[in-house]
């Protein structure tokens, strides 16, 4: 039989008396090890309490499925540049019996479409990167066309780094790939908005009302990795097959 009990905090904790509730358990060394994480930053969130309370045994605390989920999910949010304060606030409105399956599936959503890189480079790295020097009034472009983010007194190279030292290499004025820029990301944040609202309406929500097994919810996690390739490349489709619509129409 287990028994409740609440620490000096408040919180509640379950003391386990039968060894045979320990099956899959972990202890937070293990919890660590499993996520990724140190076992003091794994205590620090436990103690903010963006963990559930943990499985008591005596003096021996354990973790389960839930609080893997839950550090993972963490992890997903800062991943996406949440800060600790946001992330304390997005968990609060997570609700307190949401399985790991039903946080697999909502961290299926928050995973960046591309790998994102946090390190910091110098100017010196950049011109590496770019194999050429490149000049301030080059930079500064770079980051208005999101190719480049300032941050720590260095630059955070984006996705776009590469294709934007190339078009500045083509000599193109300013104002075409500037101005191209802007349009792309008008259109591209109306066109994500429309897409993330499809997927949540006719993809997730039917299965989170299916209450997936922890099997089921791992495969729709790697599915729908899948599915955001796909829709990708429809995306890629979608805007040649309109950008040949418009030749089409301007020579007939």
């Amino acid at each position: 039989m287990d028994v409740k009990r609440q620490d000096r905090e408040g919180r509640v904790t379950t003391d386990v008396t039968d060894e045979s509730d320990l099956e899959g358990l972990m202890t937070v060394d293990e919890l660590a090890v499993v996520t990724g994480m140190t076992v003091r930053t794994t205590r620090y969130y436990a103690g903010l309490g963006l963990l559930p309370p943990p499985v008591r045994r005596g003096r021996m605390a354990y973790y389960g499925p839930i609080h893997q989920a839950r550090l993972e999910f963490i992890r997903s949010l800062q991943d996406h540049g949440f800060t600790l304060a946001a992330i304390e606030k997005y968990l609060a409105r997570v609700p307190e019996d949401a399985t790991a399956e039903d946080l697999s599936i909502q961290r299926a959503m928050l995973m960046p479409w591309t790998p994102e890189t946090h390190e910091v480079h110098s100017r010196k790295d950049l011109d590496a990167l770019a194999e050429r020097p490149l000049s301030d009034e080059e930079i500064d472009v770079l980051v208005r066309v999101l190719a480049l983010r300032e941050r720590d007194g260095g630059y955070e190279v984006l996705p776009p780094f590469s294709t934007g030292v190339r078009l500045i290499s083509l000599g193109i004025p300013q104002e075409a790939y500037l101005a191209a820029a802007e349009s792309i990301g008008r259109h591209m944040d109306e066109l994500v908005d429309e897409l993330t609202q499809t997927l949540r309406t006719h993809i997730v929500a039917p299965v989170r009302h299916a209450k997936l097994s922890e099997e089921e919810a791992a495969d729709f996690e790697q599915r729908f990795a899948q599915l955001r390739q796909l829709t990708l490349e429809a995306v890629v489709a979608g805007f040649q097959r309109a950008a040949n619509q418009v030749i089409t129409r301007s020579v007939s």
